[in-house]
């Protein structure tokens, strides 16, 4: 986990476009990406249930125990509230071999409490120490994504969350905010989509860690939708065209 902690640094973020199974994994780590990240939603769609319903710990972990064996890069895993068992959860990503793990602060559209929250993030870590395994815990607020607060909320939360490794504010994209937070106690990642500031935006606002959660799967489940739709109503095939070359992706899941 040393060599994934040293990628979150300040002026010089970790950039992570999260992936759902082996072959978005695979392609993502040959493309240059310095590590992996799971998204939850992906994950879920890709095995027929729906994103922030009770996927469940052993199901993810089967996943992540393919994408760890099939990269070379450390992998984080989003592990949603932690499901049932946050500890129980953590330990079974962590023996599949997950180095990170994003734990939201909100579960059945229900925020808990910095205190509820706190105690969960000190269960997770245990169950990393149990097993000796040093684990990033990026610790995800919805306070931005669910609209129930705004920075001070976000400030109360980071100072409660201290034993967490970085503060995830998905749904923040102003930069003066960011910066604010920045000058906290936990160093801030953020989630990029269309139209969101730049790399060198984020970076200059102090971000250690830029990801792109569900986009990269939504996009590639809308050129699904389009070209079935096309081929449907116009009987033509372009949206296929541009697609990843078929021999490459073979061989890049053929070690």
């Amino acid at each position: 986990m040393n060599d994934f902690a040293s990628l979150h640094k300040p002026g010089d973020p970790l950039l992570l476009p999260n992936a759902w199974d082996v072959a978005s994994a695979v392609l993502i780590a040959n493309a240059g990406a310095k590590a992996v990240a799971t998204t939850s939603a992906g994950v879920a769609w890709s095995l027929g249930v729906p994103d922030a319903a009770d996927l469940g710990a052993d199901r993810l972990a089967a996943v992540v125990a393919r994408i760890t064996a099939a990269v070379d890069v450390p992998v984080s895993v989003d592990i949603e509230a932690g499901y049932d068992d946050v500890a129980a959860t953590v330990t079974a990503v962590v023996q599949a071999g997950a180095v990170g793990v994003n734990i939201e602060d909100r579960a059945d559209g229900v925020m808990f409490t910095p205190a509820e929250q706190a105690d969960r993030l000190v269960e997770a870590r245990a169950a990393a120490d149990r097993l000796g395994a040093p684990l990033w815990i990026n610790a995800r607020t919805d306070v931005y994504l669910a609209g129930v607060g705004g920075l001070a909320e976000a400030q109360e939360r980071a100072a409660a969350y201290s034993v967490a490794d970085s503060l995830f504010v998905p749904g923040l994209i102003d930069l003066d905010a960011i910066a604010e937070l920045a000058e906290g106690p936990l160093p801030i990642a953020v989630m990029a989509w269309a139209g969101a500031p730049s790399v060198a935006d984020f970076a200059k606002a102090g971000t250690v860690r830029i990801s792109l959660g569900s986009a990269i799967a939504q996009a590639a489940y809308a050129v699904a939708t389009r070209a079935t739709v096309e081929m449907l109503t116009q009987g033509t095939y372009d949206t296929t065209a541009g697609g990843s070359d078929y021999g490459a992706v073979n061989k890049a899941l053929s070690k």
